[in-house]
């Protein structure tokens, strides 16, 4: 969705504005849904290229965009001026799980109990505070999913003798590549498509 203002409006008060909209319909918003502000960069502020190659063929697509992701774009957003890193191509890392219609249909349970049972499987979750000796602790449940038996472990329903149906017992779960919308190359290399990246600059920096 794009909010075109009139020439000449200040730039954050156009998002400001913008955002105290967006706030006033997140609770008419369907479940899932949720609203991000683009960053306050535009395709002209787009001032640096550059791309991660593996000389050694040690480190895969999905170990390069992997650094990308969690450790060099951090670095480079802490640059003064730097408004957005934006990487292509590479291959981002997730967990997918590849569920048995067969099994789903022998246990009676349906995609969505799945879906749902991921969804808060794999959360945090908020609870009191205890007051020791004038002192407050804060309660918190951590339910982070950490790794493939995490997932597999997550529980979906219990049979009638008590026993505890898991989403492994109804599928498989492993690490894999996101869906991808594009590739990126380098010197027209395709096969060994490299993790690719710009840097914007704010619009004030730009002009």
């Amino acid at each position: 969705m794009y909010v075109v203002f009139e020439d000449g409006t200040d730039l954050y008060w156009a998002r400001s504005r913008t955002l105290e909209y967006l706030s006033s319909i997140i609770s008419r918003l369907p479940d899932g849904v949720r609203t991000e502000l683009g960053p306050d960069a535009t395709g002209l502020g787009w001032i640096y290229q550059y791309a991660l190659v593996d000389t050694s063929g040690q480190h895969s697509l999905a170990d390069l965009r992997s650094y990308q992701d969690w450790y060099l774009s951090y670095y480079l957003r802490s640059v003064p001026g730097v408004a957005e890193v934006a990487p292509i191509g590479g291959y981002t890392r997730q967990y997918q799980v590849n569920l048995d219609p067969n099994r789903l249909r022998a246990y009676g349970i349906p995609v969505s109990r799945v879906v749902e049972a991921v969804r808060s499987g794999n959360k945090e979750s908020a609870g009191r505070l205890l007051e020791f000796g004038g002192t407050e602790y804060m309660v918190r449940g951590r339910g982070y999913a950490r790794s493939i038996e995490d997932f597999e472990n997550i529980p979906l329903s219990v049979t009638d003798n008590g026993s505890q149906i898991r989403i492994k017992d109804v599928g498989q779960v492993a690490m894999g590549p996101d869906l991808r919308r594009g590739v990126a190359d380098l010197d027209g290399t395709a096969t060994s498509s490299p993790v690719s990246s710009s840097c914007a600059t704010a619009p004030t920096l730009w002009m």
